[in-house]
């Protein structure tokens, strides 16, 4: 009678501790993503085309792809996004090109994403 239950307790035991690794694990992605600071950028002294940026703060990547007419956001394209639970973090692509900037507010329930994808696109425009 040991036995049937020695197989089943190892088991529960070795999810218990998976969970409290993930727990632990997001919880210091998510500071992380907190303690970024995503900085403005000066759209006046962007030439028109079309730029690349990446940022990753594991498991989430990305990489854009924005395109500057007129000193403005024209267009940005999510070209990968590895994004675990964040793809809705990819909304706040509307609001950077709807406000033209970087300081716009981060997609409810996506934090990390939402950071790593402006992130991104502060990286192809700071080239």
């Amino acid at each position: 009678m040991g036995k049937k239950f020695l197989i089943p307790m190892i088991i529960f035991a070795l999810i218990g501790i998976i969970g409290v690794g993930w727990q632990i694990i997001s919880s210091n992605i998510v500071k992380e993503a907190n303690q970024m600071i995503v900085s403005s950028v000066d759209l006046s002294s962007i030439q028109d085309g079309s730029y690349t940026g990446e940022y990753i703060l594991s498991p989430v990547k990305v990489e854009v792809e924005v395109v500057v007419k007129n000193n403005e956001i024209y267009d940005i394209k999510i070209l990968e996004h590895q994004n675990g639970f964040g793809e809705k973090a990819e909304a706040i692509i509307e609001e950077i090109i709807e406000k033209q900037k970087l300081n716009v507010d981060l997609v409810s329930g996506a934090t990390v994403s939402s950071k790593v994808i402006l992130k991104a696109v502060e990286n192809a425009l700071g080239q």
